[in-house]
């Protein structure tokens, strides 16, 4: 219980913390919101005014005060371009990230697991080579070459799916799926390669372990003290490189998310970048650093699942 304990009182501290430097960083960055919003030729007087009404006027620790009180009640401002709400905005973006990231994340391991496995007994033979080099281009090739290459073959060669755009689940399951499919498989081909070169060597490195050999020299079946044995040792790193890809996931590729055109937290990104919207890019920026604190907390769980002792220590 005591490891709980710590754990959530961390994760706490850390989100309060990086509330914190999300809301510092934003305040010495020169540029003046009011004058953003209204334009460089603004009347002096309405720019006066417009700050008063930011809260511009008010002292730094206050303002910091009401804007994590905002936070806390779901309200992070509302957007300079947009003039809506920033938490519905990164509602309605989050939703089409989180189907793009589900349906990668599962790519990723139904590919990454079994493959990386099977490597790890195979990678001597001739015929493990290609499922290698194909890995190794993994690793090597940007997302978002992948999805020209898929753009090129799958929709304008074969017309299998749409080059761009997004349909809503709600709207047609198939369109949604179809308009998915290809931005998933431009993400979970390099994902599915590190996963691959992960397990593969967290199964190498555990298979020369002394309890492996002292298992085999007693006769148990190389099936079993894989499955009873070698996997759930080597299930530490791999969690680690899944919460990773799970947090890049989640945070929305900017690259492939504006190759397809889909409205989500990539695009959103790239978009409030290029506007300069102040209160859109602060909740941005909250929402990823509170995303990799999430995770890494639920990594974190993960390992005193998989691995009792570390509740231990």
């Amino acid at each position: 219980m005591a490891y709980y304990v710590r754990k959530v009182a961390g994760f706490l501290v850390t989100l309060f913390l990086v509330s914190l430097l999300t809301f510092l960083v934003f305040q010495i960055l020169p540029g003046d919101p009011a004058r953003v919003i209204l334009g460089v030729d603004a009347d002096p007087l309405q720019l006066q005014q417009l700050r008063e009404e930011l809260g511009m006027d008010r002292p730094a620790p206050l303002r910091f005060l009401e804007w994590l009180g905002g936070v806390l009640r779901g309200d992070l401002g509302t957007s300079y371009r947009y003039h809506q709400p920033v938490s519905a905005l990164l509602g309605s973006a989050l939703g089409v990230t989180a189907q793009l990231a589900v349906y990668a994340l599962v790519l990723t391991a139904a590919v990454g697991l079994p493959v990386g496995i099977w490597l790890a007994h195979h990678s001597k033979k001739k015929y493990a080579l290609p499922v290698s080099l194909l890995s190794q281009l993994g690793l090597s090739v940007p997302s978002f070459c992948v999805g020209v290459l898929l753009v090129s073959v799958f929709s304008v060669g074969l017309g299998w799916f749409p080059s761009m755009g997004y349909t809503p689940f709600s709207q047609d399951p198939l369109a949604c799926v179809k308009s998915l499919t290809l931005p998933a498989v431009s993400i979970a081909f390099g994902s599915a390669a590190v996963l691959i070169r992960y397990v593969q060597a967290s199964i190498l490195e555990q298979e020369g372990q002394e309890y492996v050999k002292t298992a085999r020299s007693k006769g148990v079946p190389g099936s079993r003290i894989l499955r009873v044995h070698v996997l759930r040792n080597s299930l530490i790193p791999v969690l680690t490189v899944f919460g990773m890809t799970i947090t890049d996931v989640l945070g929305g590729s900017i690259l492939v998310e504006n190759l397809f055109s889909l409205p989500g937290i990539g695009r959103l990104i790239a978009t409030s970048i290029n506007s300069r919207d102040l209160p859109l890019i602060q909740g941005l920026v909250l929402y990823l650093a509170a995303l990799v604190v999430v995770c890494n907390f639920g990594v974190d769980l993960f390992y005193s699942v998989v691995d009792p002792r570390i509740r231990r220590k």
